[in-house]
């Protein structure tokens, strides 16, 4: 049977206190990664505007083109996000407060959950994805959150 072993030398670790250039620029690797993908994932910053999102996730989530929705507020973007009641609405504010991706911002934490999304046109059937949520950490402290859905 084969054995493998790896082992690092000391000069490739950090010093201690230094941030490692994926720390300290997590948001823009993970900017490069969401726009490239074939599974539906969304990036946000802080600030919940949209970074980065990929052509399966503008199409799951009815938003057009890429490029139409970067820079735009989550929500600005032409994400409509329904309850789950028979008569459909909108979500208030404190509902759009619990969503994935402005819970993993808010809490730090990874979030999971089911949303409704409006169809782009009317007649077509509303989609229900599950959405799961990590914050994106920049030295230290959350600088946004990553999203991949799942059409249930």
């Amino acid at each position: 049977m084969a054995h493998v072993e790896l082992s690092l030398s000391e000069v490739l670790a950090p010093a201690a206190g230094t941030p490692t250039e994926q720390e300290s620029d997590n948001v823009g690797q993970w900017s490069l990664t969401v726009s490239h993908a074939d599974e539906p994932c969304l990036l946000i910053d802080a600030e919940t505007k949209v970074v980065a999102v990929s052509a399966a996730g503008c199409e799951l989530l009815c938003l057009g083109a890429p490029e139409d929705v970067i820079g735009l507020p989550l929500l600005g973007g032409g994400l409509r996000l329904l309850d789950f009641t028979a008569n459909p609405r909108e979500l208030t504010e404190q509902e759009i407060d619990k969503i994935p991706p402005l819970l993993a911002l808010s809490s730090g934490r990874l979030a999971r959950g089911l949303l409704r999304v409006q169809a782009a046109s009317t007649g077509a059937p509303d989609a229900t994805v599950d959405a799961i949520s990590t914050p994106v950490l920049a030295e230290g402290s959350v600088a946004g959150s990553l999203t991949f859905f799942s059409e249930v």
